[in-house]
């Protein structure tokens, strides 16, 4: 069982996700290799670029699907199923020759494999809603079909590290300059958080709790059966 209250303990996760908001959602390290994955928002929040393109292309797509007329049926078939068929070729191991790419190259990659398939489903899915129709409803399954399946190809290929490649400070681990951030957070975050432990625990020796109170005497019971009876005067 914890001997830090439940009040500090609160207070402890609430200081650490503070402290890691920063990079919750940058998914990368954050040195110069990954600049081109990375979106820099203010002084120090980072975000994926691939995850940003993805919901706004979500965004995007539901709202043009819900503002725009009907579109055919045909051409909303026609685009789930090439969403289907692009899923291999979109998310598929880096060739040696994307290693070399610029940043713009990487980024205009993402909006390619992120931001267009995402709004083309989320087109899908808002025409299908609107004016529901066999077709439709067939162009939104492919569509979500696509997007469940790019997914799952994507957690199941696991994290692309080929821009470690030729880094001088070698694989990803404690000499990583774009962990260097987080690692100063989470000292920062330690060092702090053990002095609010240490004030709120007792010293070493000390007793965990107050000693209690001697109890309080009982009265002598009285004893039992009938009075003792009094002599009488003469």
């Amino acid at each position: 069982m914890s001997r830090i209250p439940p009040s500090l303990a609160r207070r402890v996760d609430r200081l650490a996700r503070r402290a890691h908001a920063f990079h919750r959602w940058s998914h990368h390290p954050l040195c110069d290799r990954y600049r081109a994955e990375v979106v820099r928002l203010g002084r120090r929040a980072r975000f994926c670029l691939g995850c940003s393109l993805t919901a706004l292309g979500a965004v995007a797509g539901l709202g043009a699907g819900a503002l725009l007329q009907a579109a055919p049926e045909a051409w909303l078939v026609g685009a789930g199923l090439a969403l289907l068929l692009a899923v291999p070729a979109a998310v598929r191991p880096r060739a040696p020759a994307d290693e070399r790419s610029g940043e713009g190259a990487r980024r205009a990659g993402k909006v390619l494999t992120r931001f267009l398939p995402t709004a083309l489903a989320g087109l899908a899915v808002a025409q299908a809603l609107a004016a529901p129709s066999p077709g439709r409803l067939a162009a939104a399954a492919l569509a979500a079909l696509a997007v469940g399946w790019g997914v799952l190809r994507y957690r199941r290929r696991g994290p692309d590290r080929s821009a470690c490649r030729g880094c001088p400070e070698g694989p990803p681990g404690v000499r990583c300059p774009g962990f260097a951030p987080m690692a100063r957070r989470e000292r920062a975050l330690s060092r702090l958080a053990g002095r609010w432990i240490a004030a709120a625990l007792p010293p070493p020796g000390a007793p965990a709790t107050s000693p209690l109170p001697p109890p309080a005497s009982r009265p002598a019971p009285r004893p039992s059966g009938p009075p003792p009876s009094r002599p009488r005067p003469a």
